[in-house]
Formats: C-alpha cells, structure tokens, sequence
C-alpha cells in the first residue's frame, strides 16, 4: 500500500506596494472672524477638512512653524492672539484619539472652557479671518514593490515624504484598527515580525516632520534587522 501526501502549499504574503499621494485643498466658503463663528463650524465640520486642518501642514513646503502645528492653534494664536487657548489646541495629537469624531469634541471642549472663561473672546473680532479647507487624497501607483521585510529598509530610506505620508499617516484613516501599512504588512508573516510592529508602534507620527519620520521608520527596519544578525 502506497500512502499518499496531500500537498499544502505555503501560506502567500502579498508584496508590499509603494504608493504616492497628493492632497488636493478644496474651498468649503467656510469662514470664521470670531471665536464664536469658529466653535459653530468646527462643530459641524465635515471630517474630511478637520483632517485637513490637522495634517497638511505635513505636506506643504512653506511650513516652518512646529510651536503651533496645526491649522486651528495657529489661527488663535496669530488672529485672536489667545496663547492659553492656542497652546491648549497646539498639543493635540490627533493620533492618540480613536477618530476624529472625538478629536472633534475635544477641540470644542477646549474652545466652550476658553469661551466662558473670557467671554469678550467670544466676539473679538480676529485680524484674519480664518477659511475651512477640505482635502481630498489622490493616491498614485510607484510600480515599485517588494515581498520581504528586510528589504523595507532601503525602500524606505528612498521614499518620498508624501509616500511616507500615505503609508504611515494616512493609511491610520483608511484602517479600522488605526494601523499604519508597514506593520498591517508585516502582520502576514505571523509573529515574525511583532517586535518590529511594537516599534513602528513606538513612533508617534504627528510631532515630526515627513523627513524625521522617514527616518525614524527606516531606523526601526534597520535596527531590527541588525539585532537579529549573528
């Protein structure tokens, strides 16, 4: 009697596809001259420009001022000239809310704490005026890729920043479990790869320019590949 095996093919882990992004700034003819107006807009601001006014400055080349990052604690500070309420804003970090819908009411739960602290605040009139932005991602194919992680290192060290961009910030929006690109890859190796995923983890992508992150990102794949050198 002959036995016979069944053939069981290896489980297959998809390659890693670099891709690019731009975020295109659209016009909401949203506009705010007073803190009053601002509260009342941010309240029912589409998600999409509330992720603008958090996250582009990343993307655009004239941004050089990291004390007030994003686009709201920026305009309090410079238009209204409240540094209380703008440093309150300046600190939050969008990524340790669990959506935006909650970074939202974090946002108005700062401005009615300011607003019934000053209540002049409410309608100074500020020396610019602020404007709603929505954006819209359009994501480009590199035809770059590859099928191992100890390969990511290099690819990373080459990418551009808005690359960096989609593949560690953005793609946090597009998962359900807020997981960047780079780790939800690895995760098809199995438990290979959990110490590098507790790494990337590590890294908080908000408080650092694309530049900074792309290295930071490269650092944790090249470190952790060294480690496991004999």
């Amino acid at each position: 009697m002959h036995t016979i095996y069944k053939y069981k093919p290896e489980p297959v882990t998809p390659d890693f596809i670099l891709k690019d992004c731009a975020l295109i700034a659209i016009a909401t003819h949203r506009r705010a001259n007073t803190l009053k107006e601002f509260r009342d807009h941010i309240s029912t601001l589409n998600l999409d420009s509330l992720y603008y006014h958090f996250w582009a400055n990343l993307l655009l080349p004239h941004f050089d001022e990291r004390e007030y990052i994003n686009d709201f604690a920026s305009w309090v500070r410079h238009s209204l000239s409240d540094t209380k309420l703008a440093e309150q804003l300046a600190v939050l970090d969008p990524t340790s809310f669990t959506d935006l819908e909650e970074l939202r009411y974090q946002l108005l739960e700062y401005i009615d704490d300011r607003m019934e602290e000053s209540e002049y605040l409410q309608w100074t009139r500020a020396s610019k005026q602020f404007e709603f932005i929505r954006s819209h991602i359009v994501v480009f194919n590199t035809h770059t890729q590859i099928s191992e992680p100890h390969q990511m290192a290099d690819l990373i060290s080459g990418m551009s920043a808005s690359s960096v961009f989609y593949h560690f910030i953005d793609s946090r929006r597009r998962a359900q479990d807020n997981t960047d690109d780079f780790s939800r890859w690895l995760t098809f190796f199995g438990e290979t790869y959990q110490p590098l995923i507790e790494r990337l983890a590590a890294i908080d992508p908000y408080f650092s320019t694309l530049v900074e992150l792309r290295q930071q990102v490269a650092t944790a794949f090249q470190n952790h590949f060294a480690e496991r050198t004999p």
